[in-house]
């Protein structure tokens, strides 16, 4: 009998962990860590639903670390058997794992030093030493070979994404299954479009975009609009950005307004050592992504590499305009948080958002409007600019080609990963069960059709609801942008002069006298009504 158990993104977009059991033979497919909100991030902790000795093979669709990040975890757990991937996964997964460990390390470090854990001490989840271990296990599967594991045969197939990802295909004596692992968006500026895989009975596919489409901007105007206005005002545009994927691509689209000279030169540094460390792989592994290794050379050399903390404080106390583009791209950690803690206060600045945040990261927060954050045991007020950038997302959505049109999908039935069925696993779903089991022979199947239960959507995260269907059309000129900002400037009027709910208070600036019998020189410093929940001005009232 063949099982198949979902034990980790189910319910949520992250954690993905999936236990085949055939016979005797345990294969898990990913094993990453859970992100976002601390009640998910507390899971990490949590001991396996199974005895890591016991597993065969695991097998990796990509090295993100919401399919990679616990492998340390499992190996400390009793694991020593081989993890199979793919050539450029085999080099990301030491970098990732690595610098995963490293920082985990550093954040107890500070949290013990400053004293703002709860925890006395603070323990990181594992050390870098342990996450260097797992090296030791990796074997690297060119794409399309089959290889036999324990007579299971596997075969990896070009999933998109990132570089290196793939789609998992495994068959056994009870059939033949498809993970498709994250799947890739087919005209990605760097990586090339998803293969289809061999027909299967069954599949499992990612859903993060399954049920709603990309919008239609461009985002190298896009970002050209932020950066132009950043400039203009002298600052410093941050750029939260994941190591692998994202860093490299804004790098590349910065370079192309560069060169085309829609953007004058600035300054641009890459403060992340993995970051540096995986744009290197680009040279290394050509066949896995559409750039020729002259462009990648010469689109690669605009930043200057920061590799060093003092190199990365020193930043701290530059002066703009430049760009900072630096770790993590959810502001759950790395060398951003302390630029940020540095450059937020002043109005003058941006951080550019450019990808998914999860609910209860600080990305979320600063999309929800916060105006302050807590960075490092203390509270940073919000002043600069809060921009996001859509159209880099890695994620395939549901018209694409590599979802929809593979000749697997005909054939087999899909079971949606990241899709909450009875029994699945986590307390986050509500299930007291600790991991779903369904039999290939009676398991109730989802239609293919059905959506996530965590929208991607950054206005509802954290709610089981569907999006509303995205606005579609091109990325506004800058003079557009003007006149739609000048248009907004003067709608700002505070609702408390037709909403009695809106409380309103005097406000008086000290450079006015009160016992004037001469209207002020300045009129936006008279005294006034202010409200008192929306903070807008209504027209001064003149002193007789």
């Amino acid at each position: 009998m063949t099982t198949l158990s979902f034990l980790g993104a189910a319910g949520t977009v992250t954690g993905s962990r999936h236990l085949l059991t055939t016979g005797s033979r345990r294969i898990l497919v990913d094993c990453g860590m859970f992100q976002g909100l601390k009640a998910l991030r507390l899971r990490n902790r949590d001991p396996f639903p199974f005895d890591p000795a016991s597993l065969d093979a695991v097998v990796l669709t990509h090295a993100h670390l919401d399919h990679s990040g616990l492998l340390p975890v499992l190996v400390k757990g009793g694991y020593t058997g081989p993890i199979y991937c793919t050539e450029p996964t085999e080099r990301l997964v030491r970098i990732l794992l690595a610098d995963s460990g490293h920082l985990q390390e550093e954040d107890a470090r500070y949290a013990n030093k400053k004293g703002f854990s709860r925890h006395r001490p603070a323990q990181p989840l594992y050390t870098e030493a342990e996450a260097r271990r797992v090296g030791d296990q990796l074997r690297a599967v060119p794409l399309g070979a089959r290889t036999e594991i324990d007579g299971a045969t596997l075969t990896f197939t070009m999933g998109g994404h990132i570089l290196g990802a793939a789609s998992v295909h495994l068959r056994t004596d009870g059939g033949s299954i498809v993970f498709s692992g994250d799947i890739g968006r087919p005209d990605d500026l760097l990586i090339p479009a998803p293969e289809p895989p061999p027909a299967a009975d069954f599949v499992v596919m990612e859903s993060t975009y399954g049920g709603r489409e990309h919008p239609l901007l461009d985002p190298e105007s896009a970002l050209a609009m932020v950066l132009k206005r950043t400039v203009r005002r002298g600052g410093v545009l941050m750029v939260p950005s994941f190591a692998v994927g994202r860093a490299q691509l804004v790098l590349y689209v910065l370079w192309r307004l560069f060169s085309s000279g829609a953007l004058p030169k600035v300054p641009v540094f890459l403060n992340s050592p993995m970051a540096i460390d995986v744009t290197d792989l680009y040279l290394e592994f050509p066949d896995y992504h559409r750039l020729s290794t002259e462009k990648v050379a010469e689109a690669f050399a605009i930043a200057e590499y920061t590799r060093s903390v003092d190199d990365s404080k020193e930043l701290n106390h530059r002066g703009g305009p430049m760009v900072l583009i630096a770790g993590a791209g959810m502001l759950s950690g790395g060398r951003i948080t302390h630029h940020l803690a540095a450059f937020a206060p002043d109005h003058r600045n941006t951080v550019l958002l450019t990808g998914y945040q999860a609910a209860g990261t600080r990305g979320a927060s600063l999309l929800g409007g916060a105006r302050h954050l807590k960075i490092h045991g203390r509270s940073v007020p919000i002043r600069c600019e809060v921009a996001k950038l859509d159209g880099l997302s890695a994620h395939a959505d549901q018209s694409d080609p590599g979802r929809s049109g593979s000749s697997t999908a005909s054939r087999s039935k899909r079971m949606p990963s990241g899709m909450r069925r009875s029994g699945d696993s986590g307390r986050g779903s509500g299930s007291p069960r600790t991991g779903a089991r369904s039999s290939w022979s009676s398991a109730p199947v989802r239609e293919s059709g059905e959506r996530r239960g965590m929208a991607p959507d950054a206005r509802h995260q954290g709610r089981n609801q569907a999006p509303p269907p995205p606005r579609v059309g091109r990325s506004p000129t800058v003079e557009e942008g003007r006149r739609r900002a000048a248009l907004r400037r003067s709608r700002r009027r505070c609702r408390g002069l037709r909403d009695p709910s809106h409380r309103r208070r005097r406000w008086r600036s000290s450079s006015i006298s009160s016992r004037s019998s001469m209207p002020p020189r300045h009129p936006w410093k008279a005294i006034g009504t202010r409200c008192a929940r929306c903070w807008a001005a209504r027209a001064p009232t003149w002193l007789t």
